[in-house]
């Protein structure tokens, strides 16, 4: 992803299509009830909470996204969060990884939105920026340099700027980890 000024976040599609590693089991072992992996690309979290026995469904905008889900076993619906989604009110857990607080571009907003998915005291796991960032851009996807779709908004937050934003959303920060591999993730727990 590239925004008009240069900035460039890359992509680790690798990663995503390939099997859970440990930083997403670390995360995994941490859900709770019905699971909600919003953002869930190719659905290697799906496929694995599934393998597991967790009743799960993976969201994404991308019908391709929605497709690789669904071929790895998973239950999957092309839908924005802000789409009216099933069981709202009812999640037990929410997962926003890789980067996916990111989404919409405005943080408070999305975490807003998901205190109204979970139940009363709900669990979001959350896998933050590296670093102390706080940004807000308008990106495009690039396939080398090309540009591919139209841009839209999307943030970059660290674990400090998260704990900010969920605190004036309606969140507590229970748990802040980091895998080997560097991501690092943080629980909240929504308030009663």
């Amino acid at each position: 992803m590239r925004d008009a000024e240069g900035w460039c976040l890359s992509l680790d599609l690798k990663r995503w299509c390939a099997r859970a590693d440990a930083g997403d089991r670390a995360v995994l072992r941490r859900c709770r009830g019905r699971v909600l992996d919003i953002g869930c690309g190719a659905g290697r979290l799906v496929e694995a909470l599934t393998r597991q026995g967790h009743s799960v469904l993976g969201i994404d905008v991308c019908p391709s996204a929605v497709s690789a889900t669904v071929s790895r076993g998973g239950a999957a619906l092309r839908r924005s969060v802000f789409d009216p989604l099933p069981d709202e009110g009812g999640w037990g857990t929410v997962l926003l990884i890789d980067g996916n607080i990111g989404i919409g571009g405005d943080p408070r907003r999305l975490l807003l939105r998901i205190r109204d998915l979970v139940h009363g005291q709900g669990l979001l796991l959350v896998e933050t920026a590296p670093g102390d960032v706080d940004e807000r851009r308008r990106v495009r996807i690039h396939a080398g340099h090309r540009p591919v779709g139209a841009a839209f908004p999307w943030a970059a937050v660290g674990t400090a700027a998260l704990d900010r934003h969920a605190r004036a959303s309606g969140w507590t920060a229970t748990e802040c980890w980091s895998s080997a591999m560097g991501r690092h993730f943080v629980a909240l727990r929504a308030r009663a």
